[in-house]
């Protein structure tokens, strides 16, 4: 294999700059290479509403499911899990490591319009979806307007109009 020369690697030098940057702002203080990346990390979570619930998307690729602990406690929602390095791969084989490892936890508060017993989760293409369903009061409803009949009894008005 041949060696590249330093016009074929204009950013050779990016990374350690990178890296004294992060020193000074005391990121990955105490750990040192394959450690750095091992800290704790937050999965990028969507949170929408319906008109009958409320849905919650984490972006957890290479998460087992299986070792996701998910709970609701004083309408607080708890999404626990890890993503654990990979130990196929020997460590000096890597050129570089972006991803975060390790524990996370991300709490919401919930509403209390959110029926907590009948939560939903599915797992899919590396992306959790949680369904939580708005109890009825919670729900919106529609009051129908009808045209030409009014609050006052059919009694009054048609001694209103028998009196003309």
């Amino acid at each position: 294999m041949r060696a590249m020369n330093r016009l074929e690697q204009p950013f050779r030098g990016a990374t350690t700059l990178q890296e004294q940057i992060n020193r000074i702002f005391g990121e990955g203080v105490g750990h040192t290479g394959m450690e750095s990346n091992l800290t704790p990390w937050a999965p990028a979570v969507d949170i929408y509403e319906t008109e009958n619930e409320l849905v919650v998307k984490a972006d957890l690729p290479d998460v087992n499911p299986q070792n996701l602990d998910i709970r609701v406690e004083n309408n607080i929602l708890t999404i626990r899990g890890e993503r654990k390095f990979e130990s196929k791969v020997n460590e000096d084989n890597y050129l570089r490591i972006e991803r975060a490892y390790g524990s996370f936890s991300r709490s919401f508060s919930l509403a209390n319009s959110v029926k907590t017993d009948a939560i939903k989760a599915d797992y899919q293409n590396g992306v959790l979806t949680l369904s939580l369903p708005k109890r009825e009061e919670a729900k919106p409803k529609q009051i129908k307007v009808t045209v030409g009949t009014h609050a006052v009894g059919t009694h009054t008005m048609a001694a209103a109009a028998g009196a003309r």
